[in-house]
């Protein structure tokens, strides 16, 4: 007879779920012990949650189906709770399973007790549980699974008190298969036919799922047919990317600059995606993005299959036939001398390999990856999604077990680094193929770019201070080192190139440290506010040009 966690474990292989995320605690022991008896399950230990929490989203975002994380209690789960903002704003699959004390344990308030639902429910909205018996354990997890893997995929949260998990007579369960995602209604699709040869200038923006190949060839299809404008949102979950594939501009992180791309667009058609909003606010500023006098049609929501959805609108405007403009392959040349960030980002785009997986947290210093990578050998991009920093080092453990057979480069901005660098320690422990290039500013670089933007006054030494990373300068070589990892520091791209070719030509984990200026610094960060400000009183052809310039 199976206890709680025998038949939990069983029902998560069942259902395709094969990897297990853990950082467990006392609560927990009954699951850590079942994964010997279950070959099919991978367990993988990292030393904060956040990094459990961050792989788990990096390998759904490759896998295309959910793993599982185990987390120690509502601390637990509190710790890992960035990522899993990140998670559910990129609507990627997650099963978490939270143990808690023994359900007759709770009333005595131990030091650990929380409450643990309401710690979830803001990451977890779709589905938090706690399971109150072994009997109806399974069904809890299969309810989880079906919350998770649904469309849009979602993070669920399955809490494990210690009783239920050790509890005897736990039955597994048949996790039912996915349904189908729905297709664009016809009514959608003819008002956005209408839309489109109204002659108006229309701009498709596309996120989530139709940034894949099938999306995006359809969606290159109108373009090359109707002459629509191609937009992706300004993180996406994944997108497919480099010769072969068609051009995809994203808006602009900056509200001021995604307004000049969207400042003529008299129809915006959503895919799996909405309408852009400001960050954050600024006063004086909108929060809104999209033009008033522009009208938004939504072809796909995040419940619909995008690429279905858009040969169904390709077909009502005779597209089918329509050969659609790729990208040729091209790389940029070897980068020489004095290092900086877009120098770096040159020499990942000069050495990609085929198929690679680039994830992508540079934040400032990342403003040239996407010119430095168009073109490119095929790959795949993973960015950002919630804006919750410490995302990129995990997602590449997560990336790495997903598909062990691609190569996986992290671009990580040393600020962003520091927030869960224990990844590296798993990277080794697992020997994952990853070469994470921390650029090493110094700087908390697009902090201080936002304290010139808001209008904050006097701005002083107490208050710059919070926004350096001076005294001690980071070593995170070094840090890489301590955690088992081949880490090394280079300061001209000279070095920079050899340090790539050897890793890349090299199994296993590497961490390159890029010392490098910051990209936005000096003169041009004092020149940004004062140039966002002018964009609405100067010609829309100006503000274009400047756009290119400013993040291309």
């Amino acid at each position: 007879m199976k206890n709680g966690a025998q038949a939990l474990m069983k029902t998560l292989v069942d259902a395709g779920i094969e990897v297990c995320f853990s950082n467990p605690g006392t609560s927990e022991m009954h699951f850590v012990a079942a994964l010997d008896g279950e070959p099919k399950m991978k367990a993988v230990l990292a030393l904060f949650e956040g990094v459990a929490t961050g792989a788990a989203d990096g390998y759904a975002r490759m896998a295309d189906k959910p793993a599982a994380t185990l987390l120690h209690l509502g601390c637990g789960l509190g710790n890992g709770l960035a990522n899993l903002h990140n998670a559910r704003k990129g609507k990627v699959p997650m099963v978490n399973i939270v143990g808690d004390h023994a359900t007759y344990h709770v009333q005595y308030d131990a030091q650990l007790q929380s409450d643990i639902e309401t710690v979830a429910r803001n990451v977890s909205p779709g589905f938090v549980r706690t399971s109150q018996s072994t009997a109806e354990l399974c069904r809890d997890a299969a309810d989880a699974i079906v919350a998770a893997r649904g469309f849009p995929g979602s993070v669920a949260t399955l809490i494990l008190p210690a009783d239920v998990s050790w509890g005897e007579g736990g039955v597994p369960c048949v996790v039912p298969p996915q349904a189908p995602a729905p297709v664009a209604d016809d009514a959608v699709v003819d008002a956005i036919t209408a839309a489109i040869r109204s002659g108006g200038k229309t701009a498709l923006l596309m996120g989530g799922r139709s940034l894949r190949e099938p999306s995006l060839l359809a969606a290159a299809k109108l373009v090359a047919h109707s002459g629509v404008k191609l937009f992706a949102e300004t993180f996406p979950t994944r997108i497919e990317r480099g010769a072969g594939l068609p051009a995809v501009e994203r808006i602009a992180y900056f509200a001021e600059l995604a307004g000049v791309q969207l400042a003529d667009v008299e129809h915006l058609i959503l895919v799996d995606c909405k309408a852009p909003v400001s960050f954050f606010a600024y006063p004086g500023k909108k929060s809104y993005i999209t033009p008033d006098t522009c009208t938004v049609h939504t072809l796909a929501t995040p419940e619909q299959d995008t690429a279905a959805s858009l040969n169904k609108l390709v077909q009502a405007l005779g597209a089918a036939s329509a050969l659609p403009r790729l990208q040729a392959a091209q790389r940029p040349s070897r980068p020489r001398g004095r290092l900086t960030a877009e120098k770096v980002c040159k020499a990942v785009g000069h050495l990609l390999p085929d198929n690679a997986i680039i994830i992508d947290e540079a934040i400032t210093s990342g403003l040239m990856l996407n010119v430095m990578t168009a073109g490119c050998p095929r790959h795949d991009m993973i960015s950002l999604t919630g804006g919750a920093i410490g995302q990129g080092l995990p997602n590449a453990v997560g990336a790495a077990i997903a598909c062990p057979d691609r190569q996986v480069l992290a671009l990580i901005g040393d600020g962003t680094a520091m927030y869960t660098i224990q990844s590296v320690w798993t990277m080794a422990r697992e020997k994952l193929n990853v070469t994470s290039i921390i650029f090493n500013n110094a700087s908390y670089s697009v902090l201080n770019i936002e304290l010139e933007r808001v209008g904050a006054d006097s701005i002083g030494e107490k208050a710059k201070s919070q926004l350096d990373l001076h005294g001690p300068v980071l070593n995170f070589a070094q840090l890489a080192q301590g955690m088992g990892v081949h880490g090394v520091r280079v300061s001209t791209a000279e070095e920079m190139n050899k340090a790539l070719e050897y890793a890349l030509a090299n199994p296993g984990p590497h961490l390159i440290e890029a010392m490098v200026p910051e990209s936005l610094n000096g003169v041009k960060r004092k020149i940004l506010p004062w140039v966002l400000r002018s964009l609405p009183s100067l010609p829309l052809s100006v503000t274009r040009a400047l756009k290119m310039k400013i993040a291309p």
